[in-house]
């Protein structure tokens, strides 16, 4: 038997309005007519045994009540509308038990149309689609009944396996229906023709049929018959008592797992995870305290032992502590954590091990000594280049090095050293920074040319000078140029040192103005200098070291020098009479070859109106390179030796030749011990790099120094425009105090002297007006001189005097008088203050 419902078709219910008539149904219809060779009736009248007032759910048993329904009379699209050749006039008005119907509406989308647009002309006897309802007796004038429902016969159950409220609403035999219209015998279940059989139509009860359900069947959303089948299965199983024993048994197996586990939770509250080891120390399962105080007893004392390091094919070894390097507790306990709270987890602590790592604390200074002791053991690359064997040019091949890769040994050393049997340190490849290519190209196209022939410079007066390919090789070198390549450089201070002499007898020295004494003074005049440029003639020695060929030769460039002082400048300067002069003496040996070096290297000296002249600067350092000899000094009271003694007596000289010129003083410092040969309050010292004499040219012209030395007294006189008359009263000693006796061993350290009291004196300048008299200013300056201590040198065998029971000991040599001053306020003992 065939039966399909109303969920099967897809058609949708409208409170039992009537609906259109399918295609599949029309061709049972149509296949039934015609296999009996009759003709459908136009009109057939209710089945009878059904009854007049049944509401089915499908829309071609509906019941025609005669009249149409108010709702009808609203035009619908593809409702009642004829189609074309089809019979004029208005359906019968349809109604059903519970209200009228309205007529059919138009075709479903996505079903076949019937009439000329569809399928083609209706078969014989039928009438047009959009015809009359009452020519099908399965349109909407097909009147129909509800069946007389009989007892439920045991026939076949359509829906046995179902749930009753999934069951299709109705279902169709479209074989009994083909007979049925036919004017056959009927087999359709429920006809009398058929009392044995049961009612299809029924759900196996008495009762009315269920309503029909949405498109698609069941409670669900959707699916078929045999989907809700499966969904019936499946409850009932659920509800039989092997399920219920099941779920039981999982009921009971999750309760004993959930008390476990909260057990578990408890019991370990408090303690270490299990399974826990910090560098290779079990600490799991056990309290805080006892797992600090084993971790600290374990792992404090490896800082402290020694660590095997391996760097490459290098063995050497390290302390961590002196490395730097010790355990960060508190950041190692954050990473023990807290109990875990994941059930997986627990269960899994009982067989697994979780290790973790130290956390290190570092000094970062002391890991940066440590880097830098491991970086000698680096093997850095062999750069390439090209350097000169005589003449001959001789490629280095670049060559890779390794080393120590700071950033990954960090690493290393931070995070291994508490566990480490060798801490392996990873290494970096270093490439060289020049490659093959760019060597060869720099031996062809610079090196092999450059020494193939002389290089020759070309002067005034037909001179020459040449730099030959041995020198050359000298003078040329090859560094990487940060590109991959070789930069070539040339040693401009060698090539001028090589060829300025050749060419020195062609230049002319440059001369400033001077002036002579020999009664008044006379200007000396000035001499323009015309010397070789060394700097831009050697500009063009790439160009010709890079050029091929015997003959290579350039032009020296010769250049103009001026004097800085020109004959009309020292014409101008004023320079007329001597301002102010005086003369020391009493120096030998030593002193007298340092006295007369600096007065030759004072002497000629010219100050410009406001400017200051400064001793230090104008000679610049005092040591041998410039001819300066050991000399005696007096060093914290006690003599001694230095290069460049006796300098202080031309700083007194010229200080005292500056006071009687009327010279505003720019800064002087007197010594600390009196010496008898320069006057008191009147006189200066001076050290390199550390105390200095100065004075200002405060007049409106210009001052020339005159420095004159020989083997026993020195002289300095100030020329220029004499404006005033200068007078020096000095005052009488005052505040006197005792020397101290400083006992050293003999030997060359050890001077003798007898000592000198200190003191106190001032001295007044008084500067007048040459031409009124009238005082232009009066300075007083007072000084305080120090006692000369008492030095007595003793034999170190001497037995000491103990009778009076005191140490009898001597004093350091190093020792000071107590009474010497600070060194910044009145400096002693400084090279040259004697």
């Amino acid at each position: 038997m065939s039966s399909e419902s109303n969920t099967d078709r897809g058609d949708s219910r409208d409170s039992g309005r009537p609906q259109p008539v399918d295609g599949g149904l029309r061709q049972l219809l149509e296949n039934g007519r015609n296999q009996h060779g009759q003709q459908l009736p136009a009109s057939t009248g209710p089945i009878d045994n059904v009854a007049s007032d049944w509401r089915g759910g499908s829309s071609w048993l509906n019941p025609s009540t005669g009249e149409r329904s108010q709702e009808s009379e609203e035009p619908q699209p593809n409702r009642g509308r004829p189609s074309p050749g089809s019979v004029s006039g208005a359906a019968s008005p349809q109604t059903s038990a519970h209200g009228p119907v309205d007529s059919p509406p138009g075709p479903r989308p996505g079903l076949p149309v019937r009439g000329t647009g569809g399928r083609g002309p209706a078969a014989p006897g039928m009438p047009p689609a959009g015809g009359p309802a009452t020519s099908d007796p399965t349109g909407s004038d097909y009147a129909t009944q509800q069946f007389a429902l009989p007892s439920p016969a045991p026939a076949q159950a359509a829906f046995a396996d179902s749930d009753p409220d999934d069951a299709p609403t109705e279902v169709f035999d479209s074989a009994a229906l083909t007979q049925r219209l036919s004017g056959g015998p009927s087999s359709w279940p429920g006809h009398p023709n058929n009392p044995t059989s049961a009612d299809i139509l029924s759900h196996g009860e008495s009762g009315p049929p269920t309503p029909p359900r949405r498109p698609g069947g069941g409670r669900g959303t959707g699916g078929s018959g045999d989907d809700n089948g499966r969904f019936s299965g499946a409850r009932a199983r659920l509800r039989s008592a092997n399920a219920r024993r099941v779920l039981l048994v999982a009921a009971i197996v999750f309760g004993v797992a959930l008390v476990g586990y909260i057990a578990d939770l408890v019991m370990t509250s408090g303690k270490i995870p299990r399974g826990v080891e910090v560098a290779g120390v079990a600490i799991g399962g056990m309290d805080e305290e006892d797992a600090r105080a084993k971790l600290q007893a374990e792992l404090d004392p490896r800082a402290g032992e020694v660590v095997p390091v391996k760097i490459a094919d290098v063995q050497t070894q390290l302390v961590p502590s002196a490395a730097g390097l010790g355990v960060d507790w508190e950041s190692t306990w954050e990473r023990v954590g807290e109990q875990p709270l994941n059930p997986a987890s627990r269960l899994l602590s009982f067989v697994a091990t979780r290790e973790v790592t130290v956390a290190s604390s570092v000094d970062e200074a002391a890991l940066s000594r440590t880097f830098d002791e491991l970086r000698v053991h680096d093997q850095p690359p062999v750069e390439g280049g090209i350097h000169f064997e005589g003449t001959r040019p001789v490629e280095v091949n670049p060559t890779s090095g390794r080393v120590l890769d700071q950033a990954a040994a960090r690493t290393v050393l931070t995070e291994q050293w508490a566990t480490a049997s060798t801490l392996d340190l990873p290494v970096a490849i270093a490439p060289p920074a020049v490659r093959q290519d760019a060597i060869d190209q720099a031996m062809r196209q610079i090196a092999e040319p450059a020494v193939s022939a002389p290089v020759v410079f070309t002067g005034k007066e037909a001179a020459n000078a040449a730099l030959s390919p041995e020198q050359i090789a000298t003078i040329v070198g090859f560094v990487p140029d940060g590109h991959g390549g070789l930069r070539v450089e040339f040693d401009h201070k060698v090539a001028t040192d090589l060829l300025a002499p050749q060419l020195a007898s062609t230049e002319v020295e440059p001369k400033d103005a001077s002036f002579t004494f020999s009664g008044a003074p006379t200007v000396v005049p000035a001499v323009v200098g015309d010397k070789i440029n060394w700097a831009k003639t050697l500009d063009q020695l790439p160009a010709m070291l890079a050029a091929g060929g015997a003959q290579r030769t350039t032009p020296g460039i010769y250049e103009r020098i001026e004097p800085k002082l020109t004959t009309q400048a020292a014409e101008s300067l004023g320079i007329n009479e001597t301002m102010g002069e005086f003369t020391t003496s009493g120096f030998t040996g030593p002193s007298g070859v340092n006295i007369r070096t600096v007065a030759q290297e004072v002497n000629g000296a010219i100050v410009k109106p406001n400017d200051t002249f400064s001793l230090n600067t104008h000679t610049g350092p005092r040591t041998a390179a410039e001819g300066y000899v050991e000399s005696g000094i007096i060093d914290h009271g006690r003599p001694s030796k230095a290069v460049g003694g006796g300098i202080s007596q031309f700083a007194t000289t010229l200080y005292n030749a500056a006071y009687f010129a009327g010279l505003e003083d720019a800064g002087h410092t007197e010594h600390s011990y009196y010496i008898s040969r320069y006057p008191a309050a009147r006189e200066a010292t001076v050290f390199d790099g550390a105390i200095d004499l100065q004075f200002r040219n405060n007049t409106p012209h210009g001052l020339y120094i005159q420095a004159v030395a020989d083997s026993s007294e020195v002289t300095v006189r100030i020329w220029g425009t004499k404006t005033v008359n200068v007078e020096s009263i000095t005052g009488e000693k005052s505040k006197p105090t005792e020397p101290e006796t400083i006992k050293l061993p003999e030997g060359d350290d050890c001077i003798a002297s007898t000592g000198a009291p200190g003191f106190t004196i001032s001295n007044t300048r008084v500067i007048t007006d040459i031409n009124t008299g009238a005082e232009v200013s009066r300075t007083t300056r007072t000084v305080k001189y120090d006692p000369v201590p008492e030095v007595e040198c003793e034999s170190p065998d001497k037995p000491e005097d103990s009778g009076d029971g005191s140490s009898g000991g001597t004093q350091p040599s190093s020792a000071a008088p107590s009474s010497s001053p600070p060194i910044s306020t009145r400096p002693s003992g400084r090279p040259g203050s004697r």
